[in-house]
């Protein structure tokens, strides 16, 4: 879908009114694979089940739509051109590879769609079978994922890492992204200033069409994980006119809160969030830390406040499951009328 500059800023805008003025992101993949059986200890994480199982990762999409989400993000956030090519693909093959991603996603879409021609809305055992605009987000995730040492929860890359290396480094994927027949791009876990404005540079030098969203992560509630200032940060998402949403992901719930007043004082455009369930990881022992995350139903009595605040994409990130987002779902409908279409 090509969408000019115009169309661009009312994108959002419009597929918001159509969810009813809050739309629902999906929730965590990786965690998701892993419960369906999937094993994701490479470097690749998620991406890996690009190659192995791609069924699953059509399954957890699907998942997510029956639990309500508007928006699926494709498994494509530790998928890299040159993750792809240090396993020993082609360059080709690497591409391919990040096609197959939204290809997945849009699958998992038609698929959906079918069932809700089939089926009747609520009384599927819980599944949400209702027609409604479903947008495909296909996932960047930050130079630091590909890493795979955790240094996108720290935004730590070293002098070497300049901002014209992190656009070389991203280039290719973000063009073979923005033509794959997704709807938007979903910049995520930004960790540092230096990423933001590689990649609205990206956006601007490559004259992308589709609309992208920007994330980043804090683990203190005031700047993002590198330090830098959110405020600085966000400023950057503010200034592209590509960028349709910009907020947070990956972060603690109890920090969302103040994140988003932050980010309100400089930004106009509508402010996403979907926090991971709190619990910490450890990225040097590549786990999560058993016990410290808080439950579906603490996860959404917050829900409510956020979007009061100003949230209008609210989802789950990692360790969260179609069940947070079918409670998101629940809390989201009991709380507004439905729009008349």
């Amino acid at each position: 879908m090509g969408h000019p500059a115009a169309e661009t800023s009312s994108f959002m805008t419009d597929f918001l009114r159509q969810s009813g003025g809050v739309a629902i992101i999906d929730g965590g993949l990786a965690t998701e694979l892993e419960r369906h059986g999937a094993d994701l200890n490479d470097p690749l994480w998620s991406a890996k089940c690009l190659l192995t199982s791609p069924h699953l990762v059509r399954e957890v999409h699907l998942d997510y739509l029956e639990a309500g989400a508007d928006i699926i993000i494709t498994a494509s956030y530790q998928a890299t051109i040159q993750g792809f090519e240090a396993k020993g693909f082609s360059g080709e093959e690497s591409e391919s590879l990040l096609r197959k991603s939204v290809e997945i996603a849009c699958e998992a879409r038609d698929i959906y769609y079918d069932r809700c021609q089939k089926g009747s809305p609520d009384s599927n055992n819980g599944r949400v079978l209702k027609q409604r605009p479903i947008l495909v987000a296909a996932s960047i995730g930050s130079y630091g994922a590909y890493l795979a040492d955790g240094s996108e929860y720290s935004g730590n890359y070293g002098d070497a890492i300049t901002l014209e290396t992190l656009k070389d480094f991203h280039r290719r994927r973000v063009q073979i992204l923005a033509e794959s027949g997704a709807d938007l791009i979903a910049f995520e876990t930004v960790p540092n200033k230096v990423e933001a404005q590689a990649y609205v540079e990206l956006l601007k030098e490559e004259d992308i069409k589709i609309p992208a969203w920007f994330s980043f992560n804090s683990k203190d509630g005031v700047n993002v994980v590198s330090g830098d200032s959110l405020l600085d940060c966000a400023s950057i998402a503010e200034s592209c006119q590509n960028v349709v949403a910009v907020g947070i992901n990956c972060t603690p719930p109890r920090f969302i809160h103040g994140l988003i007043l932050s980010i309100k004082k400089v930004t106009t455009k509508p402010i996403l969030i979907y926090p991971n369930s709190g619990e910490s990881y450890d990225g040097k022992r590549k786990e999560w830390v058993q016990n410290t995350g808080i439950s579906d139903q603490d996860f959404v009595s917050y829900v409510n406040k956020w979007c009061e605040i100003g949230a209008a994409l609210v989802g789950g990130c990692c360790r969260t499951t179609p069940n947070t987002i079918r409670a998101i779902y629940r809390t989201l409908s009991s709380r507004s009328p439905a729009p008349s279409s």
